[in-house]
């Protein structure tokens, strides 16, 4: 097996087990063999490798880990965002306006736009992401968004229940969903997903499409509590949900709830920067014991972004992250969101995803907003963007 020594590290970040807590070593160096971590320590103590990358003194950071994105779409709402800055309020309305448009395109379209995407991603310091459907709202689309999505990874979420598709019956489609539509999808979908908000579907109505994912074998997660708060937080806490995502109206014991469980909360900076709504207050939850992640929520109506980095630094701007907080949260909450042991730090034995920074150290993160400080992503050790 060939070795590679990433050696003149100026900053190293490795996320500790602890929440929330950043280890950094300097003047570091690590090796890859096999796609994963096989040694990190001082430079001085490195082995000799068959080959050897010099960072020249750049910060190295363990990949991101994106636990909430929606790839699978056709079409933009740049208007719908307009109307929202210029003062219309959002509700998950607009979802439907992308559904015809994904039905009506080709794999192909959905494919390449994925993928388009996901090249963006890479660019952003991201390795690794999950794909929720959700743009279907039928059989035969959400089937067809599932088996492009498993190409792509192996974090694919069933998001039938997104919202009710118009002119329909919600306790019918509930049903089509939970039945149907679940078993077509099945064999391409890891996890299963539901929002449960204002506009979307009731706490019944998510109880009877998680519990049917659960007992065809689906691993449970839940959108809820982005525009109201519905008692989503006790149902996710009682299905062992890997988490819950937005987070936006908590309640002090939805929080001690949290903290009491397995379950990661994940917050989604995009989301209510695009929809002009009011941040969450993460410095509760990290108060309380809470595991917090980090993520992007890409998807075209309420969330267009592809950058963990503006996410981090929205995050420590808005929502009382500190900077090694927000790093960590974007690294090892992500993966402990999906429940990935392998993912988020740059530790021995684990994956050799990691991207090296043109700059010092990570605080330069939320330092300097809207640059491209990402000079090179690796999965698995194997160079996937870079200048």
């Amino acid at each position: 097996m060939t070795k590679t020594l990433f050696t003149n590290i100026g900053s190293l970040v490795m996320p500790a087990t602890e929440v929330s807590v950043l280890e950094t070593l300097s003047n570091a160096a690590f090796v890859v063999e096999n796609g994963l971590v096989a040694w990190v320590g001082d430079v001085a103590a490195a082995p000799s490798c068959d080959l050897v990358v010099d960072v020249a003194g750049a910060c190295v950071i363990p990949g991101f880990v994106d636990s909430h994105a929606h790839l699978m779409f056709a079409g933009s709402r740049e208007q719908e965002f307009a109307a929202r800055m210029a003062g219309v309020s959002y509700s998950a309305g607009g979802i439907k306006t992308t559904v015809s448009k994904t039905r009506a395109a080709s794999d192909e379209e959905l494919r390449s736009n994925a993928k388009k995407l996901i090249a963006e991603l890479y660019q952003s310091g991201v390795t690794h992401f999950e794909i929720k459907s959700g743009y279907g709202l039928d059989v035969e689309t959400e089937l067809r968004s599932l088996k492009i999505a498993r190409e792509l990874t192996e974090d694919t979420t069933f998001l039938g229940a997104h919202v009710v598709p118009q002119d329909q019956d919600p306790q019918r489609y509930v049903e089509l969903v939970a039945t149907e539509m679940l078993s077509a999808v099945k064999p391409f979908a890891k996890w299963i997903d539901v929002f449960c908000d204002k506009g979307a579907f009731d706490l019944a109505q998510t109880r009877r499409v998680l519990e049917a994912g659960i007992a065809q074998g689906l691993r449970p997660r839940l959108h809820a509590n982005q525009i109201s708060d519905l008692g989503a937080i006790s149902l996710a806490v009682e299905l062992d949900c890997a988490s819950i995502d937005h987070c936006t109206h908590l309640s002090d014991s939805d929080i001690e709830l949290l903290a009491n469980s397995n379950t990661v909360a994940t917050l989604l900076p995009g989301a209510e920067f695009s929809t002009r709504s009011a941040f969450p207050d993460a410095k509760r939850l990290f108060a309380a014991g809470v595991t917090v992640a980090l993520a992007t929520d890409c998807n075209p109506g309420s969330s267009f972004t592809t950058s963990m980095p503006f996410c981090i630094a929205v995050a420590v701007r808005d929502m009382g992250f500190t900077i090694d907080q927000a790093v960590w949260s974007a690294t090892r909450g992500g993966a402990l969101a999906l429940r990935d042991e392998t993912r988020g730090a740059l530790r021995v034995g684990m994956r050799a995803d990691f991207a090296i920074l043109d700059a010092p150290n990570h605080l330069f993160l939320a330092y300097r907003p809207g640059v491209q400080l990402v000079a090179a992503t690796y999965v698995a050790g194997k160079k996937v963007y870079g200048r």
